[in-house]
């Protein structure tokens, strides 16, 4: 038998119990599907490198668009369309001055989320 196989076995059950106090206090604070799903969703907006590098930009400064592609050698519609899916998830606001649109981070909980995810990989 190899070593995955072992590993796999030692992860089962070895005795077929519910203990139902355990799986009752969870149920009751268990998410609905439509959080779980919002929840995913928000994941998913973090799941790329091009707006994991925007969303490292906009935590040092508020930039429009043009900074943005300066800063990370990008097409302008290649920024703008991860800007605009960072915006469908609430990831990213934006605010305009005259004819400059500013992208910052929507609120605290963002950079905390991106922040915790960073210290994460640097450990």
């Amino acid at each position: 038998m190899n070593q995955s196989m072992r590993e796999r076995e030692s992860q089962l059950c070895e005795v077929k119990t519910i203990h139902e106090d355990v799986v009752m206090k969870v149920a009751q604070k268990m998410p609905s599907q439509e959080r779980v799903g919002s929840l995913a969703n928000l994941f998913k907006a973090f799941g790329d490198g091009t707006r994991l590098s925007i969303l490292w930009a906009l935590s040092e400064s508020e930039m429009c668009v043009c900074d943005i592609c300066a800063l990370l050698n990008l097409k302008q519609s290649t920024v703008s369309h991860q800007l605009n899916k960072l915006k469908m998830s609430r990831i990213v606001k934006n605010r305009r001055d005259g004819k400059v649109v500013f992208y910052s981070l929507s609120d605290d909980h963002v950079r905390q989320i991106f922040t915790m995810g960073m210290e994460h990989v640097s450990e």
